[in-house]
């Protein structure tokens, strides 16, 4: 069993779309697998949407269980940090949140490309 984290911008469910920075999406997209087979997605708020608070978010994610972060763009600290943790984290990618799922179940997916430290393009221009 794992628990799968996704920055999105919606609740949505598997029809969420990811969002391009994971500090500053308004939801996260827990998915709960075994397996391949999704047992359980639950949309949780990002109690820090409004509000940049440096460390917090892994921190928030490590509280939730979660095993993996997978998100459009973070920065090189906050990877750091979900590493610290001993969350695994993808990622560079974007797309509805069952998409990027089954692409990571399937090995397609993995690995982190840290954004920018001005959180530029690579970040959606946040």
């Amino acid at each position: 069993m794992k628990k799968i984290a996704f920055a999105c911008e919606g609740n949505k469910g598997l029809e969420s779309e990811m969002s391009m920075h994971f500090g500053r999406c308004p939801f996260f997209m827990m998915v709960d697998v075994d397996g391949k087979d999704v047992k359980k997605t639950e949309a949780v708020a990002n109690p820090f949407f409004n509000g940049h608070v440096p460390g917090a978010v892994p921190d928030f994610i490590n509280k939730q269980h979660a095993n993996v972060m997978i998100a459009g763009g973070m920065g090189p600290k906050a990877i750091d940090m979900f590493n610290g943790f001993g969350i695994e984290v993808v990622t560079g990618v974007g797309g509805q949140v069952g998409n990027v799922l089954n692409a990571y179940l399937d090995g397609k997916v993995s690995g982190t490309a840290p954004c920018k430290h001005d959180h530029g393009d690579s970040c959606g221009g946040h």
